[in-house]
C-alpha cells in the first residue's frame, strides 16, 4: 500500500511531510507534491504532518480523488525528489480547501 497526495495540495504545497519521510519518496513540482508509490513504505508519518489534509492512504482516498493515484505515479517520474521542508507559498492558506484545483496543476 502507498500514501497519495491529492488535490488540496495544489497551490498549497506545504512541505512539512517531506522531513518525516524515512525513504525520501516525495517529489516536488512547481505547485504540488507527489509520493512515489514504489518508494513509499506505508509508515503513516506524512499524513498527520500535512496542514492541508491532502495526504491519504490509498485505501482511504476519496472516490472523487482516485485519479490522483495514477497522477502521483506519473509525476514521480518527471519531478525531482524533495527531502527538506521549504516555506509554503505566501498564499498557501488562501488556497487551502478551494475546490476544483486540478486545472491549476503546473507540470
Amino acid at each position: 500500500m502507498t500514501f497519495v497526495v491529492t488535490e488540496n495540495c495544489i497551490k498549497c504545497k506545504y512541505t512539512d511531510c517531506v522531513e518525516v519521510c524515512p525513504v525520501d519518496c516525495f517529489h516536488e513540482g512547481p505547485n504540488f507534491l507527489v509520493i512515489d508509490p514504489e518508494e513509499c513504505i506505508d509508515c503513516t508519518l506524512c499524513e498527520p504532518e500535512c496542514p492541508a489534509k491532502a495526504i491519504f492512504s490509498e485505501d482511504d482516498v476519496p472516490e472523487e480523488q482516485k485519479h490522483f493515484l495514477a497522477l502521483n505515479k506519473d509525476l514521480t517520474a518527471q519531478w525531482p525528489v524533495i527531502t527538506q521542508r521549504k516555506d509554503a507559498p505566501a498564499d498557501a492558506a488562501d488556497w487551502d480547501g478551494k475546490p476544483d484545483k486540478l486545472k491549476l496543476l503546473e507540470r
